[in-house]
């Protein structure tokens, strides 16, 4: 305030100061408090859009996809000389005096048994027949036949009792569990009481047995069901048909790539 004589009313200066200062100290009323709530309300919403135009802005355009081109199957040429090896191998195999011919699965097809303990016969000997040689095999086959081969007894035989049967086959442990396990799934299917017990007629349904790989099922097809389905691949079959040039599965560099699937997956079959 400013008297007449030009001076100033520094109390009255004084008291405006310190009345803004105590206004601007003061808690905001309710509805300025709402106000300002609002107020950030909004702006916070805005920067979220603004951020959000941003990243829309700064985001990587997809790339089309391109459509797929399916690729033409190139026929697969047969070996040129195959038929030549084939009639070769014949001739070798013309005199029937490998062990495989003495002690293979084929030769426990004893008529003199019912058809479906035959072919159970054959099925366990297949299942035995892995990593042991053949005359082992035959000899394990000897002693379940005279103790009495049957679906029923190996139902009721013990596992170890079992094992020591079939020792010393490779893993014989291992396939006294298999044969104990395969015996109870044949046993279920067969179903009803009364009903005859025996092993699968497909190949998909003998795989699925314990202890059955595919070379053993497509064996057991061909000596116990006189079906044919195709090649068995073992290690030697595997060894061979790349000697032969009909396959391209082995690296002598990875010793991991010996695997004989890889031959069967090529599925060579060979009519006459």
């Amino acid at each position: 305030m400013r008297l007449r004589s030009g001076r100033v009313d520094t109390d009255a200066s004084l008291d405006k100061a310190t009345i803004v200062k105590a206004e601007a100290q003061r808690p905001p009323s309710s509805s300025r408090r709402r106000s300002q709530i609002k107020d950030e309300v909004v702006r916070v919403k805005r920067e979220k859009v603004d951020q959000d135009e941003e990243k829309v802005v700064s985001a990587p355009k997809k790339k089309a996809k391109k459509a797929a081109v399916k690729k033409e199957r190139v026929p697969r040429q047969e070996p040129s000389d195959w038929k030549e090896i084939l009639r070769g191998i014949e001739e070798m195999r013309a005199n029937k005096n490998a062990e495989v011919d003495k002690y293979g699965c084929e030769v426990f097809y004893d008529e003199s048994f019912p058809p479906h303990v035959c072919r159970f016969h054959v099925l366990i000997a297949a299942m035995m027949s892995s990593q042991t040689k053949d005359p082992v095999n035959a000899a394990a086959m000897g002693r379940l036949i005279e103790h009495g081969l049957t679906v029923e007894s190996m139902l009721e035989i013990d596992q170890q009792e079992l094992a020591q049967l079939i020792r010393p086959v490779g893993f014989f442990n291992h396939k006294a569990k298999y044969i104990k396990q395969t015996a109870t799934i044949l046993t279920k299917r067969a179903g009803t009481e009364g009903k005859v017990v025996d092993i699968p007629d497909t190949y998909e349904g003998l795989i699925a047995l314990p202890g059955v790989g595919p070379k053993m099922a497509t064996l057991v097809m061909n000596c116990a069901w006189n079906n044919t389905i195709g090649i068995c691949v073992d290690t030697h079959v595997h060894r061979i048909s790349n000697r032969l040039k009909w396959v391209k599965t082995w690296n002598k560099n990875n010793p991991k790539s010996q695997d004989p699937e890889k031959t069967r997956a090529v599925r060579i079959i060979l009519y006459r």
